[in-house]
């Protein structure tokens, strides 16, 4: 009610000074302008003071290296899942090793404390056809100046590992020997029963057992409760989840090929996304890390450059167990 009140004064004024007066045309004063009368009750100079107005600083993010701390956190990175295979290291131990191609990440869009209200960076990776994505996508895209892409991911990171817009990131972001923490897809496996779902022992295998030898057995009580408690384990879908695998050692990396080696298995079928960062529990030591990423001088030629494999000591570990 009050502003209806206040916009009907200022209505029933702005009539008042545009009527014509009740004297003679040549005796009525020239009437002010309504802004004119108006500024003073509606400018915002009527509700701060000069002084109060608070003009916040340009962010100004450079591409140049700094010295991480240990409360510093770099991005991550977006990766495609190639497969598995084996390798044999020196010592002639084999080593089961998943393969993961960084398709040309770039930094997307760049995320402050003052306009978003969080620290973080938006990668994009791998190359898609404008017209293989939505106007809104490609509108995102243009307003920041970067080449279309096909995956997306924001990866929250410290004020002091902000990237500017368009950085290109590679593989050589970490550092074979480092730990990292793998997030993605874990491949479906469609409606599974009991046994394989969740590894129960089934139903006796002995005379007696008629069609349910694979049968989960009973799933609850008598009258009391008279009732299934949720979360109960019972045949359902299996896998299509998005789930994490920590601790992942880093073998050796190809920055001629942006190829990275991984000890073990990571989530998701062959050719889906995979999400990189460094491990959360497992931390690698600050000083070996490039950071806030790595950046390749000018006279760099990174097609001669040789693979990356970890340290593996100067002591055969076979040896040592004899």
């Amino acid at each position: 009610m009050s502003a209806l009140s206040f916009r009907g004064l200022i209505s029933c004024l702005h009539r008042h000074l545009l009527s014509p007066s009740l004297s003679s045309a040549a005796a009525a004063p020239t009437p002010f302008p309504f802004h004119f009368l108006t500024r003073k009750f509606l400018s915002s100079d009527a509700l701060l003071d000069g002084s109060q107005i608070l003009l916040q600083p340009t962010r100004i993010i450079q591409a140049i290296p700094s010295v991480m701390t240990p409360n510093s956190k770099r991005t991550g990175l977006i990766a495609v899942k190639c497969g598995m295979t084996a390798l044999w290291d020196k010592w002639g131990a084999r080593l089961p090793i998943t393969i993961l191609w960084v398709d040309d990440n770039i930094v997307s869009q760049v995320k402050t404390l003052e306009k978003e209200g969080i620290f973080s960076l938006q990668i994009g990776c791998g190359h898609k056809k404008a017209k293989h994505l939505t106007k809104p996508e490609v509108g995102h895209f243009r307003s920041q100046g970067v080449p279309l892409k096909r995956k997306l991911k924001e990866f929250p990171v410290t004020e002091d590992a902000l990237l500017p817009v368009g950085t290109s990131i590679g593989v050589r972001h970490f550092v074979p020997g480092q730990y990292v923490d793998v997030t993605g897809i874990s491949r479906g496996k469609g409606f599974q029963g009991g046994m394989k779902r969740w590894g129960f022992k089934g139903m006796p295998q002995s005379h007696g057992t008629s069609l349910t030898h694979r049968s989960i057995g009973s799933t609850g009580q008598r009258d009391a409760p008279g009732k299934v408690f949720k979360g109960k384990k019972m045949p359902g879908r299996m896998g299509g989840k998005q789930r994490t695998v920590k601790n992942v050692w880093v073998y050796k990396i190809d920055p001629a090929r942006n190829l990275m080696w991984l000890k073990g298995q990571v989530p998701g079928a062959t050719g889906n996304f995979v999400f990189i960062k460094d491990a959360v529990y497992n931390k690698p030591d600050v000083s070996m890390l490039p950071f806030p990423t790595y950046f390749a001088t000018e006279d760099e030629d990174t097609d001669d450059l040789e693979p990356l494999v970890a340290d593996l000591g100067e002591v055969d570990p076979f040896m040592v167990a004899d």
